[in-house]
């Protein structure tokens, strides 16, 4: 066995060096450092609160936090050395304290574990990046609502089985975006609160004997309050399996507008012109104009959703309390809240600069007898049973399919020979405009209920 001559904070029970391998294997320094900020910031509140709990005096909390001012100083300017015979973040910001104000930095542990010393941090880390990933969601909703007032009245198909279905607007079906992302916004604010809870206190699993005040520290903290147990505080991720299900979620929306993006930038569809800055070539197709930028978010919805199986098979056979495979939740969690940030903005970014194809859309919507549904609503209203309008409008799509015709253009006299309660009136029902003109109840796709709907949106956004 090949081994170190190790000189962690926590090596004296042992009688022999970690083996070098293991040494590497184990430790956690080369990615748990990006949470170092936030572990200094709870090892100041924790010293204060020693302080004012009379477990440490005025003067070592002040050298404490001088230190830890300095080494924050170190690892922002990129001059802090780690090093991981110190295993962790914890370990390495805790020595190098040490050596800076000698034995004052040896106490900052007094009352706490490694155990709540992570899962404070994690959230603490959580909490902020829910904060930039909400404020990418704030930016992508702005950028849909200014894109669909712009087009309220634009038509195009809907569709259901990808089959074109009804006349709608672009301005509404970029609402029903708006609308998943509202939920989505909201569950991560859910999430939050759930999460904003402080296991500092709890240490390795059942308190401490200290007089310490958790409560105090929360609040420095900005915590909503201390854990209610110490075993669940330290042992549980369900706070961060809940934020990559979350996240989950967001990138499937996202994978689905990347479908539809793709789908509408083909020559096939030929909906939208997507912004060049966001698409690429091809190294040996020169027409080729390829929408990469939402093809990589519907492939990076795969990798988020993989992160959320990982942390759920990860803690489901976990017994109380702390266990070192916990370890291995941190770089799903970092992964899944960069490819948030990074998703999101890329969207935000590009929405504003699609362009929609007008007159392909209209003509799309006139191919696929959209207006079918109008023509039995008619019928219905003209005092017709629902089942009996649907045949009759049946026969009718069969001769617009037998004779190349949209059924705005099949004549009165050939409409009336599938129904007598058909009058001239009926082609207001069979426009493409009058047919979205109809639908102005609420969540309906007028154009005057779209810009309602937006108006709502904008305010409730702000």
């Amino acid at each position: 066995m090949t081994t170190v001559n190790s000189e962690k904070l926590s090596s004296a029970r042992f009688a022999h060096a970690t083996d070098a391998f293991v040494e590497v294997f184990t430790a956690s320094v080369d990615f748990d450092k990006r949470m170092a900020q936030q572990d200094i910031e709870g090892s100041i509140a924790h010293a204060k609160m020693l302080t004012h709990c009379g477990i440490l005096t005025e003067a070592e909390r002040d050298a404490i936090i001088q230190g830890l001012n300095q080494i924050s100083t170190e690892i922002i300017n990129g001059e802090f050395v780690w090093s991981i015979q110190q295993e962790d973040v914890h370990m390495n910001i805790e020595a190098r304290l040490t050596d800076l104000i000698g034995i004052a930095g040896k106490k900052l542990h007094t009352g706490r574990s490694r155990n709540d010393q992570v899962a404070t941090d994690i959230r603490l880390y959580l909490r902020s990046e829910i904060q930039q990933i909400s404020a990418q969601l704030v930016r992508l909703q702005t950028a849909i609502l200014n894109l669909a007032e712009q087009h309220a009245d634009t038509i195009m198909p809907g569709f259901t089985h990808l089959q074109v279905a009804q006349p709608i607007t672009f301005g509404h079906h970029l609402m029903a975006w708006f609308e998943m992302l509202v939920r989505d916004h909201e569950r991560l604010q859910d999430c939050c609160k759930r999460l904003n809870v402080m296991p500092l206190g709890a240490a390795a699993l059942a308190g401490t004997s200290y007089p310490i005040d958790r409560f105090m520290t929360a609040e420095l903290l900005g915590f909503s309050g201390p854990s209610a147990n110490s075993l669940d505080s330290v042992s549980d991720r369900d706070f961060a399996i809940e934020f990559t299900a979350v996240g989950s979620l967001i990138m499937m929306h996202l994978s689905r507008f990347s479908e539809e993006l793709i789908l509408w930038s083909s020559a096939q569809f030929d909906f939208i012109e997507m912004p060049d800055a966001f698409c690429t070539g091809s190294s040996i197709m020169p027409q080729k104009k390829n929408p990469d930028v939402p093809e990589l978010v519907r492939g990076k919805s795969g990798r988020v959703t993989g992160h959320l199986m990982s942390l759920l098979m990860l803690m489901k056979s976990q017994p109380l309390a702390y266990n070192k495979d916990n370890q291995e939740d941190k770089e799903p969690l970092f992964d899944t809240a960069d490819t948030l940030i990074n998703c999101l903005r890329a969207y935000a970014d590009m929405v504003p600069h699609i362009s929609p194809k007008k007159e392909n859309m209209y003509q799309s919507a006139k191919r696929g007898f959209a207006t079918a549904t109008d023509l039995a609503d008619y019928l219905v209203r003209k005092g017709m049973a629902f089942r009996d309008a649907h045949e009759v409008v049946g026969l009718a799509v069969r001769l617009g399919i037998d004779t190349q015709r949209d059924l705005s253009e099949i004549s009165l006299a050939e409409l009336q020979t599938f129904s007598t309660l058909v009058t001239e009136d009926v082609f207001g029902f069979l426009t493409l405009e009058g047919s979205v003109a109809a639908r102005s109840h609420i969540g309906g796709t007028a154009p005057n209920t779209v810009k309602a709907a937006i108006e709502t949106a904008r305010l409730n956004l702000n």
